[in-house]
């Protein structure tokens, strides 16, 4: 029997992307029941292979024993894209289908979010400057500009 494909998601974080997979289903019936492969082989093996401008790099073999689970591939560069596709074998059945590929841009530290909000409070403190500065002016703290006759320039 083939195994695969995995069901692949991924999501963005910053500098990394979260890769959550879901095993393959198997054909297997018990008592009417259809086995999960953990049920079949309790340990599977894994490999994920990422994709980018910088070409493809196909990480180390890894084992798991859950149906469904997650991975953070991190040290990314940021607003890159990135493809993952992964397989998943068994000691017993090394046959299988890699997952298609699922593709992400890699985010920023800077979330957009706070990128907005990092330029509303620059606007907010420029404007509470201004202020301060028209009062302290209007108070006669700041010397108002004394022309001088032009004998003494």
């Amino acid at each position: 029997a083939i195994l695969g494909p995995p069901e692949v998601n991924i999501t963005s974080c910053p500098n990394c992307i979260n890769v959550t997979i879901k095993l393959p289903t198997s054909h297997f019936r018990e008592k009417g029941k259809l086995l999960s492969l953990i049920d079949i082989y309790e340990e599977l093996d894994y490999n994920i292979t990422l994709k980018s401008l910088d070409g493809e790099y196909k990480g180390p073999r890894q084992k798991t024993t859950e149906e469904v689970f997650s991975i953070v591939i991190g040290e990314l560069y940021p607003s890159r894209n990135y493809c993952v596709s992964v397989e998943v074998t068994a000691s017993l059945n090394r046959h299988s289908t890699p997952s298609l590929w699922k593709c992400v841009t890699a985010d920023s530290e800077a979330r957009q979010g706070y990128h907005e909000g990092a330029v509303a409070g620059a606007v907010c403190v420029s404007l509470i400057i201004a202020a301060v500065l028209k009062c302290v002016h209007a108070a006669g703290f700041i010397l108002p500009k004394i022309s001088f006759p032009q004998a003494l320039v």
